[in-house]
């Protein structure tokens, strides 16, 4: 026994040789054997807070203006501790289920870790790097919707780019729903790190909640000498720190089978080799990839049938972006033979990813594809999604938000993937002739998110594009589009019969006295959400003429509205059964007595009406 448990304990030094420097082992060494911590140095704590939002995954505000962004989480704050519903907030994109519900999202992917909540994330840069003691975050409205909190190593204010970029964990939890949506201070309990950080990253899980959350301001606590404890933890093995070598591979285990002589042999997997192989596959179907990869490790008979590339058809690199380099894509890129589904969103920054390993791997793997989800992946460039014209003829689903740094003119090449069926370019750069050209050349689009999308000169142009070329168009997404007209919606409603999702949120060019609303209801049927946020337009003919000819309605928000009676609400409420969100947020002929009294009557609809104190 003490043999080995020695020879555990010195592995255990060589894995901490990898991570950290020798002096650090042994100091974990000499507190491990006396079995005491080792002493915390006495310093003086900084409170500081944000100086700049660095990147964020989405937000409910324009690009072009300060209202709902991102961008308010730095800084002092501007609300706290007032509750409510304020534009001084920042603000994520989306809550609750109801994106999760709509014919738009994508399908999610299997063996996603049970572990893994994100939806969305913002990273904020601090002035001094510290030892972080504390991270408070104030929530105005509707809070619980933070999962996790990670420190990273690399200071974005230095001029050095920095050789290696640790990202650790400070708190994690699961997605929660408070009690009320009144204001709070969120001070969650986290754990000491050894390398200063003036980079944290909250990321968020709104699907609990039951309206959007606001987030005030956040404060670093920290010191700036060294408070680690010395104890040592074994580091998480990464996916790219492990081999395929069959050479390292044991035959362990004590039963027998008969040869062909009629002599028993010695084998190493007892009854399980007895295993039907697709019921062995079914079972390692429900594994995370670093346990099918860790797995693939212990013997023969498992190593191949972790590194069958029907486990591989679909994968999904997200949970691990902090972690996953050109090393890992070239770990895995031998088992990928039959990969079609391939989620890369949040991975690749800081230079994790470089071209030359992305291009290989889907050079190598991309003809078989038909979605890549890229969200928010700052390491593309041009010849990226040239590669990706290039290597996946096949592909039907491309998903490029808030990839904000992409050159416009790396879109055009786009336009060479003909059988695009969903296409998602949110709060990207894309200019008027590049969407143009994707829309002419790419005929089978049913989905097309240009929300947030500024540099498009002419919505009226590329409607009319879309009646006379995406005629199977079912979801549009035109989120704070600027410019889009009373005709250019008429043309695209009269094209485009199929639509079931249409978001014209906070396009105020759109009149209603012009009957555009009325035209859209008569020519869509079959829709199923329509927002129509913040056009103060809006009035009770509209609602009518929805409640007549669109029975199929499920999310109708008219936030901000001042022309809509609680009888036309009513109505509405009345004729389509299937309705599960109505949002009347701001609607000032709608009170909040009005909204308890048809939320009992509808209990079955979800009424929203935010607040402001």
């Amino acid at each position: 026994m003490l043999t080995l448990l020695s020879m555990f304990y010195y592995i255990c030094l060589r894995r901490r040789s990898r991570s950290g420097t020798r002096g650090e082992a042994l100091t974990s060494r000499r507190a491990v054997e006396s079995g005491q911590r080792a002493v915390l140095p006495v310093s003086v704590e900084v409170e500081q807070y944000a100086k700049e939002v660095l990147d964020f995954s989405s937000h409910y505000g324009s690009e072009n203006s300060m209202s709902y962004t991102m961008w308010n989480l730095a800084g002092v704050p501007n609300v706290y501790p007032s509750s409510g519903d304020f534009t001084q907030t920042a603000v994520f994109r989306a809550y609750g289920k109801w994106w999760e519900q709509c014919s738009s999202a994508p399908l999610p992917f299997r063996r996603t870790p049970d572990s893994f909540h994100s939806q969305d994330y913002i990273e904020l840069g601090f002035e001094e790097p510290v030892y972080p003691t504390a991270v408070e975050v104030f929530e105005t409205y509707y809070p619980g919707a933070i999962v996790q909190i990670l420190a990273c190593s690399h200071n974005p204010f230095s001029q050095n780019p920095p050789t290696d970029v640790r990202w650790e964990v400070l708190w994690s939890g699961e997605p929660t729903k408070a009690l009320t949506p009144q204001a709070r201070q969120f001070s969650p309990k986290i754990k000491h790190i050894n390398f200063p950080t003036n980079l944290l990253r909250l990321e968020v899980n709104s699907s609990l909640l039951d309206y959007y959350t606001e987030l005030d301001a956040v404060i670093l606590r920290g010191v700036k000498e060294r408070p680690m404890l010395a104890l040592y933890k074994m580091p998480l093995i990464d996916i790219s720190d492990l081999s395929d070598s069959e050479d390292e591979l044991c035959d362990v285990g004590g039963a027998f089978k008969h040869g062909g002589d009629g002599k028993q042999h010695r084998t190493a997997n007892g009854y399980f080799d007895r295993l039907p192989y697709e019921l062995i596959q079914l079972i390692l179907s429900h594994l995370t990839l670093p346990d099918l990869c860790r797995l693939a490790q212990s013997c023969k008979l498992l190593h191949q049938h972790c590194c069958d590339p029907l486990q591989y058809t679909q994968l999904s690199l997200q949970p691990y972006w902090a972690r996953l380099s050109d090393a890992s894509l070239g770990h895995l890129q031998s088992r990928c033979t039959l990969l079609q589904r391939l989620n890369l969103s949040w991975t690749g920054n800081r230079g994790a990813l470089t071209l030359t390993g992305f291009s290989s791997f889907m050079k190598a793997r991309g003809l078989s594809l038909v979605c890549l989800e890229l969200s928010c992946c700052h390491f593309l460039n041009e010849p990226c999604l040239e590669v990706i014209a290039q290597s996946c003829p096949r592909l039907q689903e491309l998903n490029l938000s808030s990839c904000d740094r992409l050159h416009p003119q790396a879109f055009t090449h786009i336009s060479k993937l003909v059988h695009l069926r969903r296409l998602v370019l949110y709060r990207t750069k894309i200019e008027q002739t590049a969407i143009l050209s994707i829309l002419t050349f790419c005929p089978d689009i049913r989905h097309l998110n240009l929300g947030s999308c500024v540099r498009i000169e002419d919505y009226d142009v590329v409607a009319s594009m879309l009646a006379s070329r995406s005629r199977s168009l079912l979801s549009l997404d035109l989120w704070r589009c600027r410019n889009l007209t009373d005709r250019g919606l008429a043309e695209l409603v009269t094209g485009c019969r199929m639509l079931e999702e249409l978001d014209l949120g906070w396009c105020p060019t759109l009149q209603s006295s012009s009957g555009c609303f009325q035209q859209l209801a008569r020519s869509l049927p079959r829709l199923r959400k329509l927002f129509l946020t913040a056009n103060r337009t809006v009035c009770d003919s509209d609602i009518e003429e929805l409640a007549n000819c669109c029975p199929s309605l499920q999310h109708l928000d008219i936030l901000g509205t001042r022309l809509v009676s609680a009888a036309s609400l009513k109505k509405l409420l009345q004729s389509c059964p299937g309705l599960v969100l109505l949002d009347v947020s701001f609607c000032s002929q709608i009170e909040t007595r009005v909204v308890q009294e048809l939320s009992n009557l509808f209990p079955n609809v979800a009424i929203k009406k935010s607040f402001t104190q």
